[in-house]
């Protein structure tokens, strides 16, 4: 980069939780600039999960951050172009990358379901993520069976 990189923007915790977590997970739900809508769309979810939950220990935000920590890769595979021919090199990924990709990919696949509303949608992927199944869980396992098959490729890592 030319410019030195910029600085992280400090995010403020939500009002029913308290948690930056949720700030994020709602700014990344957000479309439009309508924050409000996607505060309302995670907190009917939560409600949702409140009523459909299975463990009575267990409250609607720890199923969330449970289900969100399933998602979550621990390896991804990089391109690298090594003397003309384009391997897929398996890496780490850094901690703020790990969440930020576990979110999209919750999201994502939230949005791609067939339930009648976006907050039914949302709570649906997230029970099912915290149960170990679901779409966003089986991309990343996905993922790490493709950093596992390019593991020979490891040595090109930069």
């Amino acid at each position: 980069m030319r410019k030195r990189q910029a600085k992280k923007r400090p995010i403020l915790p939500d009002p029913k939780f308290n948690d930056q977590l949720v700030t994020r997970f709602v700014n990344m739900l957000m479309w439009d600039g309508k924050k409000s809508v996607a505060f309302k769309i995670f907190y009917d979810a939560m409600d949702i999960v409140e009523e459909k939950k299975t463990d009575d220990e267990k409250t609607a935000l720890e199923i969330w951050k449970d289900a969100l920590s399933n998602v979550m890769p621990h390896v991804e595979v990089r391109s690298r172009r090594v003397g003309g021919a384009t391997f897929q090199i398996p890496m780490q990924i850094r901690p703020d990358r790990k969440i930020s990709t576990a979110i999209k990919w919750l999201i994502g696949y939230s949005r791609k379901r067939n339930e009648k509303s976006m907050a039914q949608k949302l709570a649906a992927e997230i029970l099912a993520a915290y149960k170990e199944e679901g779409a966003a869980v089986k991309k990343r396992v996905d993922t790490h069976k493709m950093a596992e098959a390019n593991k020979a490729f490891s040595h090109f890592r930069a």
